[in-house]
């Protein structure tokens, strides 16, 4: 099964309790797929079904009123398509392990 990089971010209004709630529900859902990269960025890598899941998820927690989700798709490697300046907390779960 063929995997699919993506990067998931997100801006939820966080005035009300609700808004911090949804925050949280989000973050929790996308931990649940990947990596945070930035503090409403995640880069994760899932199957087609995985991400149909984590949207599915993510679609019942936002306020489509109030808040704003973007998933972008990744084509190629992480690597090749993305430039990262400063530090980079990413960490490749796929590559060999050097100890």
């Amino acid at each position: 099964m063929s995997s699919l990089d993506i990067l998931v971010t997100y801006d939820v209004e966080t005035q009300e309790k609700s808004g911090q709630r949804r925050l949280r529900k989000v973050a929790t859902i996308c931990q649940n797929y990947g990596q945070r990269v930035q503090k409403s960025v995640f880069e994760c890598r899932v199957t087609q079904s995985q991400l149909e899941d984590m949207e599915h998820q993510l679609l019942k927690v936002i306020d489509k009123e109030r808040d704003s989700l973007r998933i972008y798709l990744l084509y190629g490697d992480r690597n090749r398509v993305t430039r990262v300046y400063g530090r980079d907390d990413y960490i490749d779960y796929d590559a060999p392990i050097i100890l």
